[in-house]
């Protein structure tokens, strides 16, 4: 469960950190798709690592949408190859999903 919290903490701020970087890029990094996608991203981050700390019932729930969410991120910053921001965002987020389905795995495990 830890793994899992610290990934949606460090993801979140990640996507914070990218949605300065990318309205400061202006042009296609501030597509409004994308800027809404990296704020979904960083605003599901907190909301699963906020249920999993309180060990909420819907924490499952929120782990799988978390991790669905995170991977649209991921293919979106996946989308300029040249910049090491973006990239390092996409690899923020799909460590993300991972802990997330990981979590999940967990759970299933459990029943």
């Amino acid at each position: 469960m830890q793994r899992c919290i610290d990934e949606c903490e460090s993801c979140r701020a990640v996507c914070l950190r990218t949605v300065a970087h990318c309205l400061d890029r202006r042009g296609r990094h501030a597509d409004p798709d994308h800027i809404t996608t990296l704020l979904d991203c960083l605003d599901m981050c907190t909301t699963c690592a906020n249920f999993l700390l309180r060990d909420s019932k819907a924490h499952l729930r929120t782990c799988e949408l978390c991790a669905e969410i995170c991977e649209w991120c991921a293919d979106s910053c996946d989308r300029f190859p040249d910049d090491d921001v973006m990239l390092a965002c996409a690899d923020a987020c799909r460590r993300c999903a991972d802990a997330c389905r990981e979590m999940v795995r967990s759970i299933y495990g459990r029943r």
